[in-house]
């Protein structure tokens, strides 16, 4: 029952950290989200937005982090 506690407490701290960083990109007036490569349809009724390009970049950072912490902790 313990490691579910920390468990649940690293997630936590995970998604408040991953909201502030959202917050904070919001307020500043980079394209995130807003690239040439996401996908738009506009119906009549109904939006579809699939940010292709933006998955990619985030996808291309993180895989950058991770490597770099990897050979760090070597």
């Amino acid at each position: 029952m313990l490691d579910l506690g920390k468990l649940l407490v690293v997630v936590g701290v995970v998604l408040l950290v991953a909201g502030v960083a959202l917050i904070i990109l919001g307020r500043t007036n980079l394209p995130v989200g807003r690239l040439p490569g996401d996908i738009i349809y506009r119906g009549k009724n109904a939006t579809f937005y699939f940010p292709l390009a933006t998955s990619l970049l985030v996808s291309l950072l993180l895989s950058v982090v991770l490597y770099v912490i990897g050979r760090w902790r070597r």
